[in-house]
């Protein structure tokens, strides 16, 4: 499992990368030294763009194209912001080009080349290279295992270096010279997304499997020789003048395959805001050169000297005026989608960077042969069980359990990866739905064992044990009847299981108990082994488990409501020696405030009668959205600009009335808390299980399906 903390490392870089492309179109040592500029701008620089095709390749294509199940959804949307992305700097720059010429003459023909390949203005390349290379990676991924796909792209890269750094090579070649000159009349230049592209975004996508294990030293130093041998190829190749281009070098993908490993190792916390400024300031920054050469030509002749003909000075002075644009881009685009995140009427808000310190967390209180098997039944304790699920994809999670088949397809239609076990009972008439969506199906009895095998074909299955909780299960003593099932043909025993019922009491009696429960589990598996049954896969240990006995933990953890940030009540979760962070938070919208006399009743019933003048707001939630009726009469409460206030009689199905007395300012649209932060003011799901009588896991599961689940934005 990937417990890496984040990939800030690629962050970071990323802005590097961005800077070194800026270094490229603006030369900033000419004005010193023409080979060191060379250097930085023609080898150093020319590691960043293969650098931005193989962050793609590692976050977008590697587990979708080559994973246990194929995903193109995420691709088609990531394609489709691309090309949005290409559309708003084509028109950014239409302007540009007209004034610059670049669009004299031009034909049908020149206008598909340059859209498809050259880019319509020369950094532009870009975007469609990356189009036409995720497409051509699909293509392979369709058909090829990774290593071969790697291969393939190899061959492309081998045939676009003789039209770039090796052309001299082959210019005077009969035949081959005609075939790359027919070539250049498709596309400008070998650098674009049929030749450059592909290679780096498999190589991404290789590098991300087993990124754990690499080691910085090694890859440092490999590295250093590498791009040392890749600056002397630069350089005799310059000396003999055989380049037509120098964007493509025969070390170039050796140089970048040991970069992109040590950044791997680099583990700083990522800062998504990186991400989008470096892609600005790769787009906008041939507009901030225009911009400073027409500025200091207007201004005066002495700031031309100053900033434009000293080429480091001008070079610091485009990158800090990209910068400065990105930034201002960056915080429009973040506010955006913070008013577009927070604009439904009752929502629930996720925080996957608390999702992740709970996996990593929870996993690190378990053996390195323990993986975590999250319990995502009930829409994922009611967070959502798709958006959870895959975002514990992407940290690594590779089994999952589930309460029945439709809570697995659900899953797998989403695009879920790895094992899911199915809990509970299922009709026979869905086994070939087990198939089908590949789910292994837990044996709840002896019958159903015998269900499962007269179906007649292969099931995957997971034996339940009873221990002593009585719910479902075979008893632990009936070995002659759990050995058969190991014997029938039509079941595949991938593994066994138990509940610990009691395991989040610290009271003696039920410590006791729950180490009975793991002794004659264990005493099982090895009666089992005696008669030569060897059980795969084991596993024990829920929530409480996890935290209370991670010595019976097994093969996999069966976690709940602790992955979500909380126990079932505030003193399990203050007994517990570990810190969780709560993922969701739910919110709602003030509909409408208005004022009462004393002696006023208000909500049904009236129940609510005003003791002195007072001000209530209306509130977008109700119990159809999980809001329990058991608040009413203020025994709930909410969070509305920083105060708590009272819920003012009976809870209604879609709306509710809170009193707001003594809060300035309240209106309609504004955000209130039913679960998180306002202001310095928390409300936990913790108080609202406690005003309503219950535990947080019924708080969650009876959270509504038509409350939209959204992510919060990160960084």
């Amino acid at each position: 499992m990937d417990t890496r903390k984040n990939f800030g490392g690629l962050d970071i870089f990323k802005m590097i990368a961005a800077f070194l492309v800026v270094a490229i179109h603006t030369s900033p040592l000419t004005s010193f030294n023409t080979t060191a500029d060379f250097f930085l701008t023609r080898e150093l620089a020319r590691l960043a763009v293969p650098f931005f095709f193989m962050v793609t390749g590692h976050f977008v294509l590697s587990d979708r194209l080559w994973g246990q199940e194929r995903d193109y959804g995420p691709i088609w949307r990531y394609l489709g912001k691309t090309g949005i992305l290409y559309g708003i700097a084509i028109l950014l720059y239409l302007p540009i080009g007209i004034y610059a010429g670049h669009y004299e003459d031009l034909t049908p023909y020149r206008v598909v080349q340059m859209l498809v390949f050259d880019g319509t203005f020369y950094h532009l390349w870009y975007f469609p290279a990356l189009i036409l290379g995720i497409l051509i990676v699909c293509l392979l991924g369709r058909f090829c295992k990774l290593g071969v796909s790697l291969a393939v792209t190899a061959v492309l890269y081998l045939i676009g270096l003789f039209g770039d750094s090796y052309f001299g090579l082959i210019a005077d070649v009969p035949g081959v010279s005609q075939a790359y000159e027919l070539g250049f009349r498709l596309f400008s230049y070998t650098r674009n997304g049929l030749f450059l592209a592909p290679i780096f975004l498999v190589m991404g996508a290789w590098l991300k499997r087993g990124s754990e294990k690499i080691k910085p030293l090694p890859n440092a130093v490999s590295f250093g020789v590498s791009f040392c041998l890749m600056t002397a190829e630069g350089l005799i190749l310059r000396h003999y003048d055989i380049q037509r281009h120098d964007s493509m070098y025969l070390l170039l993908p050796v140089c970048m395959f040991f970069l992109y490993r040590l950044l791997l190792t680099w583990n700083r916390k990522s800062v998504g805001a990186f991400r989008t400024i470096s892609t600005w300031i790769y787009i906008l920054h041939p507009a901030m050169i225009v911009v400073v050469r027409r500025a200091t030509k207007v201004v005066h002749q002495r700031a031309t000297v100053f900033l434009v003909e000293n080429s480091l000075i001008h070079y610091i002075t485009v990158c800090i005026c990209s910068t400065v644009a990105a930034l201002a881009i960056a915080m429009v685009l973040a506010r955006f989608r913070r008013a577009s995140f927070e604009r439904d009427r009752a929502w629930i808000e996720l925080d996957m960077e608390a999702l992740g310190h709970n996996v990593r967390t929870l996993q690190g209180l378990l053996p390195d042969n323990c993986q975590l098997m999250p319990a995502v039944k009930a829409e994922g304790y009611g967070h959502g069980a798709v958006l959870i699920s895959k975002e514990l994809n992407r940290l690594g999670v590779k089994a999952f359990c589930v309460a029945s088949v439709p809570e697995g397809i659900q899953l797998r239609k989403a695009g879920v990866k790895g094992e899911i076990l199915v809990l509970g009972y299922t009709h026979p008439r869905q086994f070939d739905l087990l198939r089908r969506y590949r789910l292994i199906q837990t044996v709840v009895d002896m019958s159903f064992a015998e269900e499962l095998h007269k179906y007649g074909k292969k099931l995957r299955v997971h034996i339940a044990v009873d221990t002593g909780m009585h719910r479902i299960g075979i008893k632990y003593d009936q070995v002659d009847e759990i050995c058969q099932i190991f014997e029938w043909k039509n079941l595949k025993v991938d593994g066994m299981f138990t509940h610990l019922c009691v395991s989040d009491s610290d009271e003696e009696r039920r410590i006791k108990f729950t180490k009975a429960q793991g002794e004659a589990f264990f005493r099982l598996v090895e009666q089992l082994k005696e008669r030569g049954h060897e059980c795969p896969k084991k596993h024990l240990v829920a929530s409480n488990g996890v935290l209370n006995y991670p010595e019976f933990a097994g093969d996999y953890a069966r976690v709940g409501i602790a992955l979500y940030g909380v126990r079932s009540t505030n003193e399990d979760m203050n007994r517990a020696d570990v810190v969780l962070k709560p993922v969701l938070s739910l919110k709602a919208r003030v509909a409408s405030v208005r004022e009462l006399a004393s002696g006023e009743g208000a909500g049904y019933g009236l129940a609510f009668v005003a003791k002195r003048p007072t001000k209530l707001a209306t509130i977008t939630i109700g119990y159809a959205d999980g809001l329990s009726r058991l608040l009413s009469g203020g025994r709930g409460s909410v969070l509305i600009r920083g105060h708590r206030v009272p819920i003012a009689g009976r809870v209604c199905m879609d709306q509710t009335l809170v009193d707001v007395t003594g809060i300035p300012d309240v209106q309609a649209g504004d955000i209130a808390v039913l679960i998180g932060r306002s202001g310095s003011e928390v409300l936990t799901a913790y108080d609202m299980a406690k005003a309503a009588g219950t535990i947080t896991n019924e708080v969650f599961t009876s959270l509504g399906a038509r409350l939209t689940r959204m992510v919060k934005p990160r960084g």
